[in-house]
C-alpha cells in the first residue's frame, strides 16, 4: 500500500496510468474510491494520482480541527513526494475548495485547474448555520441515516428508481473496509466552513474549467458560476438533470467534460 509521510500524517495514494500528471482530490467523506467510474478513462490518456485526504480512508486521522489550506498543504507535499513538479488538477466538492488555495499558493504548478461542483465563498453567518446543523444531526443518527441524508442531497430522484442500485451504492459504502469516523467527518464539514477565495479568483491566470449540475441541492450551480466568472479566461459547463455526485449519477458525461479539456490542455 504506498503511503506518503506529509505535515506529520500519512497520505493513502495510488498511481495509475501514464502520460501528463493529473492529481485528484476529493470531497467530503469520501476517500479515493469515489473516483472508481473516472480512473480507467483518465488514466487511459494520464498519469492518475489519487489520495485519500487526511480523515478518510487509509489516511491518518487529525488529532485536531484544521482548515482547508491544511489540507492544500498536503496535497502539495504528496505532489512534491511524488516528484510532480507541475501537474493537472481536478478537484470535486470540498476537494475543489482545496484545489482552489493549491492553484492560489502555487500557481507556477498548476497546468490546469478542472473544478467540479465548486464555490468560493458562502456568507459567513449561512456557513457556520450549516456547518452546526450537519453536526448536530450527523451526531444524533446512524451511519445508515447519515448516508440517507446524504444520497438525498447529492442524488436526483432518477437514481432512486432503481431500489437495487440505490441498494447497492448503501452496500458499497456501509462496507467500506475504511470508514470515516463521526469525529473525522466533523473535523471536515468544520474546515469547510471557512473556505473564502472569491476576492482571489482573478490572480488565476492557468487553462481553467468549472464543473456545476444544474440539480445540485448540495452546492447551488450558481456558486459554481460565480467561480468561473472569476477566473479569467474559464469554462463553465454545467451538467443538466444532475445532482452534486455527478461523477457517480453520470460518469460518462463527466468524464466527457473533464477530458476534452484536459486533451486540450494537456501539453501546457
Amino acid at each position: 500500500m504506498p503511503t506518503a509521510d506529509v505535515n506529520g500524517l500519512t497520505l493513502h495514494y495510488e498511481v495509475h496510468g501514464s502520460g501528463p500528471p493529473l492529481l485528484c482530490v476529493m470531497g467530503l467523506a469520501s476517500d479515493s474510491q469515489a473516483f472508481g467510474m473516472q480512473l480507467d478513462p483518465l488514466a487511459a490518456r494520464m498519469q492518475v494520482v489519487l489520495f485519500d485526504n487526511r480523515d478518510v480512508g487509509r489516511s491518518s486521522r487529525a488529532e485536531a480541527d484544521y482548515a482547508v489550506t491544511d489540507m492544500a498543504t498536503d496535497t502539495l507535499a504528496l505532489a512534491d513526494a511524488l516528484e510532480l513538479p507541475r501537474f493537472h488538477l481536478l478537484g470535486v466538492s470540498l476537494g475543489s475548495a482545496i484545489a482552489q488555495h493549491v492553484a492560489l499558493r502555487a500557481p507556477e504548478r498548476v497546468r490546469s485547474l478542472t473544478l467540479a461542483a465548486t464555490w468560493a465563498r458562502f456568507a459567513p453567518a449561512w456557513a457556520r448555520l450549516r456547518a452546526w446543523t450537519w453536526e448536530r444531526e450527523a451526531v444524533r443518527g446512524s451511519r445508515e441515516e447519515l448516508l440517507d441524508e446524504l444520497m438525498l442531497l447529492t442524488l436526483t430522484e432518477r437514481v432512486f428508481e432503481s431500489e437495487a442500485g440505490i441498494a447497492e451504492m448503501k452496500r458499497m459504502n456501509l462496507e467500506n473496509p475504511h470508514p470515516q469516523e463521526l469525529e473525522a467527518m466533523l473535523r471536515q464539514m468544520r474546515a469547510m466552513e471557512h473556505h473564502d477565495v472569491l476576492d482571489r479568483l482573478p490572480e488565476l491566470t492557468m487553462p481553467a474549467h468549472v464543473i456545476a449540475a444544474d440539480r445540485d441541492l448540495l452546492i447551488p450551480p450558481w456558486k459554481g458560476e460565480e467561480v468561473a466568472q472569476r477566473i479569467p479566461g474559464s469554462r463553465l459547463t454545467v451538467l443538466r438533470g444532475v445532482g452534486h455526485a455527478m461523477n457517480l449519477e453520470r460518469a460518462d458525461e463527466f468524464n466527457a467534460a473533464v477530458l476534452g479539456f484536459l486533451e486540450e490542455h494537456a501539453e501546457v
